[in-house]
This record gives structure tokens, sequence and C-alpha cells, in this order.
């Protein structure tokens, strides 16, 4: 047997969606190298292979399970305190693939998370390096600083104070009154952000990334407002919530197309809108006639999530920790403008007869925006999304929704990768195995309508082998036949005798 072989043989059974616990727990052996750790991180594992992985001895191994995005987080939840500070660090950062949805790791990991008093056993990573990669992975819920506010542990109550205007306003008056020395500090500095003259006293020059962060979202003095106007600086005026609306106004008017794009569907806009809605510029005009239906910052932000981007846009969906109310929603999925047709098509609880009328939508991107973010979006639109634009196949493939049959009319199709998903429908005739792309013939070696003869010949052709050892159709016993082959270090290719 070759080592080629082999390896396509241990990446075959490490996806193989059929293979019981007993077989993929032994691909956690050392000895197989890089496909137990692809298993550990690439797919969804039977309890027994994650209580096995969660205590491998092997580091690898754990960090491996710790990038797993298809595991329910709430079950890797030892993962955060694992003796190894690179285990501990994988799994804050989360998947090294980028998903489009990001999910939220349950409470109790984040409080494990922020409240560690050190790094790890090993002493390779701080635990502020591991709090780090928390905060910049999106996986910490936009809604859970304000939840933190009343915890009994002063440094989630100090997390709290430092997301200053996500809280309630009894919920900053106990923060600046808290037992605690240092939660009373933090949210006194934190309280200068809606302290105009306080933001003026502090402000570093203009043109630094932090004076932009300040002016895009601090209060501020009429003082710094003329100096942001003065140095041609009011971008960060545009997407600020505290400016003033005589600045909006000006804004209105300001010779950058951008500078009006930005503050033409603000909810406090004002009497500017109608200026805006005879805007030499058709994008300025288009947003502005959206403003009247934008009443709060809630219906603001929904559409902003949606005007500036593209039908290819594959930014990641969060969890928003409000959102406006289904009324809103419903409104907008009966609007005339395709902008609000395509929020409402972003709702995940968009009711079942709108996303049946939306499914149907004139305007392309509703439809692709529906099924890439609403759960019952029926299967055959996920399928012509899947085959009219690619940029949205990872997230696609990842949904339940997605169809795993009625693909078989795909099979001549110029795109190899549209091929590879026809070959691997179970209703498909034959089997494209001499296809000249590898996907392809990695995808019709995987369908479980090959029969058993068929799958002997193809685990011993380099071309097939990965493919035939993934399918589900190979029995269980064959296998724990192939693992012994590949991880006894055996010469020979196995016979078909445990079959």
């Amino acid at each position: 047997m070759s080592e080629t072989l082999r390896q396509l043989w241990l990446r075959g059974l490490a996806f193989n969606v059929a293979a019981p616990a007993d077989v993929l727990i032994r691909l956690l052996d050392e000895a197989a190298g890089e496909a137990g750790l692809l298993m550990c991180e690439g797919r969804d594992l039977p309890d027994a292979v994650i209580d096995e992985a969660l205590h491998h001895p092997v580091e690898r191994i754990r960090r491996a399970l710790a990038y797993n995005l298809h595991v329910d987080p709430a079950r890797l939840a030892p993962l955060a305190s694992d003796p190894s500070g690179l285990v501990r660090a994988n799994f804050a950062r989360g998947s090294r693939h980028q998903p489009r949805w990001v999910r939220p790791l349950p409470y109790d990991i984040l409080v494990t998370f922020l409240t560690a008093q050190e790094g790890g056993e090993d002493g390779r990573v701080s635990e502020k390096d591991i709090v780090g990669e928390l905060w910049s992975s999106r996986h910490i819920p936009r809604s859970f600083a304000r939840d933190m506010a009343g915890h009994e542990h002063p440094t989630l109550r100090m997390c709290a104070a430092f997301q200053w205007q996500s809280l309630s306003a009894a919920q900053r008056d106990a923060l600046l009154d808290d037992p605690d020395p240092g939660v009373r500090k933090a949210a006194r500095e934190s309280s200068r952000v809606l302290d105009p003259e306080a933001v003026e006293a502090t402000l570093p020059p203009l043109g630094t990334r932090y004076a932009v962060s300040v002016l895009g979202s601090c209060a501020l003095s009429p003082t710094v407002v003329e100096r942001c106007f003065a140095a041609d600086e009011v971008n960060p005026l545009a997407r600020n919530r505290h400016t003033p609306a005589d600045a909006l106004a000006r804004l209105a008017r300001h010779p950058d197309a951008e500078i009006r794009r930005l503050i033409a569907t603000r909810p406090d806009l004002g009497p500017a809108v109608a200026e805006l809605r005879q805007d030499p510029d058709e994008d300025v005009r288009m947003r502005a006639r959206l403003q009247p239906s934008i009443r709060t910052w809630l219906e603001f932000d929904a559409v902003q999530s949606v005007v500036d981007h593209g039908r290819d846009c594959t930014c990641p969906i969060t969890e928003p920790p409000d959102e406006p109310s289904a009324d809103w929603f419903a409104a907008c999925a009966a609007s005339e403008e395709p902008v609000l047709r395509r929020v409402a098509a972003s709702w995940p609880r968009l009711p079942a007869r709108l996303v049946g009328t939306l499914a149907l939508d004139e305007d392309e991107e509703v439809r692709i925006r529906l099924a890439c973010h609403h759960p019952l979006a029926p299967p055959h639109l996920l399928l012509d999304i899947f085959v009219t634009h690619p940029a949205h196949r990872p997230h696609l493939l990842t949904l339940p929704a997605f169809p795993r049959t009625g693909r078989t009319h795909l099979i001549g199709h110029p795109d190899p990768e549209v091929r590879a998903l026809a070959a691997a429908d179970p209703a498909l005739p034959e089997p494209p195995l001499d296809d000249a792309d590898e996907s392809v013939r990695r995808a019709a070696a995987a369908n479980p309508s090959l029969t058993p003869q068929t799958l002997e010949t193809l685990l011993s052709d380099l071309r097939t082998a990965e493919g035939a050892a993934a399918n589900p159709s190979l029995p269980a016993d064959r296998m724990h036949a192939l693992l012994d082959h590949c991880l006894n270090g055996a010469a020979t290719a196995p016979t078909a005798a445990r079959r």
C-alpha cells in the first residue's frame, strides 16, 4: 500500500458521514496524522468522539477541536479551561475559515474566559492574550455587556462599563456607584463619551485613527463640530448618532456625494431629507426615499446592513442584541423599494407567507438574501443561488434546507463545483467517475448509490480512493479493515474479506 493511498483512505474515512464513533475515535490515533486533525476541526462529531477529543493527551487534537464550528460550542466548554493556553486561545479565536454565520459563545464560556486568572498551565500565552482573541472573534454577543452590568464578578461589570452607550440609564448610575473601585473608575472614564466638554478636552489630533473613532461615536461640542468642518473631517460626523441637527443640515449640502449618502437614511435627519430627494446623485435620492420608513436607530441599523452591500456580499451574519418590530419587517416586505424588501428578506423570523412571496421577487438580491438568511427559504431557491452565485456556495452548503437530491440535471454543467454537487446526488444513475476534475470524481466516488463491488475497485484507484472511503455505503467493518492497514503500517492493500 502506497503512502498516498493510505492518506487518501484516512481523509475519506475522516469525513464519512456514516462512520460510527468507534471508527472516528481510531482516527484520533497519532498514526492517523493530519486526517485526525482535519476531522476534529472540519465536521460534526458524535458525542463519544467529542468526549475522547476533549480529553485527548495530544494537544494538537484538542487545538484542532477548538476550531470546530460544526459542534455545539456548549459541548466544547472544557476547552475554555484547558491546561494548554494555545487550546484556550484557539477556542476563543474560533474557526479559521470565517463562516458567514457567527455563532455566539454561551455566556458561561465567556465568563470563564473573561475571569481567568492565568493563561494555562503551559504559560505560552497570557489570559490577556486569550481575552484579546475573544474580543476580536465576534463570538461575544452585543447583548453580553449589557447583561453583565449587574454580575457579581467585578471584571464582568467592568466589561459592561466599557460598553457605556449600550447600557440603560439605571445601569450607568449603578456602575458609577459600584462598590468596586476599579469598576467605578472604568465607569467614570467611559461616561465621558457622553460629555461633550470632556470629549473636547481630550480629543486627539484630527486625522488620527483614534480621533476618527471619537468623532464617530461620542457626544461633540459645537467647537469640535466646527473644527471638523474647518478641516473637512466630516465623514465621522455623518456616522455619529450624536451629531446635532444643524450640522446634519450642513452635511446634506456637502459637495461629496458619499457624505450625503451616509446621512440620507438617518432617522433624525429632519427637513433636510426633502432636499436630498432632489439630489443629483441617484444613490442619494434612493436612500432619501427610504428615510420616511426609518423611524428608529434599530431600523436604521437594519437598513444599513443591506444598503451598502452588493449581491455577492459575504459579510458575517451576527445576531443583533435588539431589532425592529415584526410589523416593520412585514411593511418592508411589501414595500415598492427593493432595498427594503432586501431588508425583510434578511430577517430570519419573517413569516412563511412573506417568505413565499419574496422567493419569487423580481429583484435578484432579494432572492439571494432570502436564500442566505432565512431558514424557510425554499430548497430550489438555495440550489439556484448556488449555481448562479459562487460567492455564496460555502455558506449555502451549511444550511439544513439545502437540497441533497434533485440535482442530477446539473451533471453537464461547465462549472466543476456544480458538477461535483450533482455527482453526489444518490438519484444519479451513473456517477461520473471519470470526470476530468478531481473534485467531481471524489464526489462521484462518495455517491451512496454505488455497489460494494464498484467501491472495492475505486478504493484501489488513486483518483477515486478518497471519495470511496468517504462513501456512506461502505460497511463499518470495511472501514475498520482500512484503518487496520493504515494505522498498522501494512504494506499491501486490504482485501474485501471483512465485508
